[in-house]
């Protein structure tokens, strides 16, 4: 295989960085570091194919890539990426759909669970010493079991999250979707619902929905104040569909009892964000796939779209 220029945007693990090494001549330097941002803009002229995440490819970008043939995102996301001009350009775009599902499940219904208990809160309460005796009701959380989850988007991670609830915690599932999905193990116990009647319905609401034109500032004002009062709303999928002052006015008012955020409109999260401290909220720094095992399985992934696209071969995983 005829060796090609792979600049390599976001760090990689040890052993897929050598693979493409073994293949191909590479550059590593990311743009969001800025030591290393002048090294990446110098490689781009000569940059056949891209690998890293985090980082918008835009058209000014590709602007200073006229030979660059792939690029492999280490992410199922790719709201990062000008879909229009690598179509015009006839750029392949990889992603890594299915290694994260299970992993981002987890932690979103980590946060369904540390909201609606008050977990985060409680271990503060510990730990700062203020546990000097039983706990009454101005410290009790709210059950999960047999509440009624909400969740908005049925992709591989809502289906997943709609199996923990459903079957972990006997939730009634309802869900919004373009289209019905059969999840022939859930036994009828998640439904598709239109936007309206699930918000005013679900005790708690989850976000697993791609950012899109579409979905871009979805929750806002209107739909916050749909939905039932004193639910929880859980964010594990893109900070753009929130509007977050309307969230945090939903919030103030009582309107909504809590809320669960893996991922913000900025990140990392500014220092005077009101997120950061707000009572009601419980707030983690993306972690959605931020476990050992899967970041690895992602590199891997993307790692393996890389090569095969450089190849002539079709990868494994394309954004069409």
């Amino acid at each position: 295989m005829t060796r090609k220029n792979v600049l390599v945007f976001r760090e990689l693990p040890a052993d897929q960085l050598a693979r493409l090494q073994a293949a191909h001549d590479v550059t590593v330097a990311n743009p969001r570091v800025p030591a290393q941002r002048d090294a990446f803009f110098a490689a781009l002229p000569q940059a056949q194919g891209l690998i890293g995440s985090s980082f918008r490819i835009d058209e000014a970008v590709l602007a200073h890539a006229p030979r660059l043939e792939v690029v492999s995102s280490i992410s199922v996301g790719v709201d990062n990426y000008d879909l229009a001009a690598l179509k015009q350009r006839g750029i392949v775009l990889c992603n890594t759909p299915g290694v994260l599902t299970e992993t981002t499940a987890d932690t979103i219904f980590a946060l369904v669970m540390a909201t609606s208990r008050r977990l985060v809160e409680l271990a503060l309460h510990v730990r700062e010493g203020r546990w000097t005796r039983n706990i009454d009701e101005t410290l009790f959380g709210w059950d999960v079991h047999g509440k009624t989850l909400g969740i908005l988007g049925f992709g591989r991670i809502g289906q997943a999250v709609a199996r923990r609830a459903a079957l972990g915690f006997g939730m009634p599932v309802l869900y919004h979707n373009p289209f019905a999905v059969d999840l022939p193990e859930l036994g009828g116990r998640a439904r598709l619902a239109p936007l309206e009647a699930l918000l005013g319905a679900a005790d708690i609401v989850v976000s697993t929905l791609p950012l899109t034109d579409e979905t871009r500032g979805l929750m806002d004002a209107r739909r916050f104040a749909a939905m039932k009062p004193g639910a929880i709303f859980v964010n594990g999928s893109r900070g753009g569909i929130v509007n977050e002052a309307d969230l945090l006015a939903a919030l103030d008012s009582g309107h909504l009892r809590a809320a669960g955020l893996d991922v913000f409109a900025v990140e990392p999260l500014p220092p005077d964000s009101p997120l950061r401290t707000h009572p009601q909220v419980t707030a983690l720094p993306h972690i959605g796939s931020a476990t050992h095992e899967t970041r690895h399985a992602m590199a891997v992934l993307a790692t393996n779209n890389l090569l095969q696209a450089l190849g002539g071969e079709r990868p494994a995983a394309t954004v069409e």
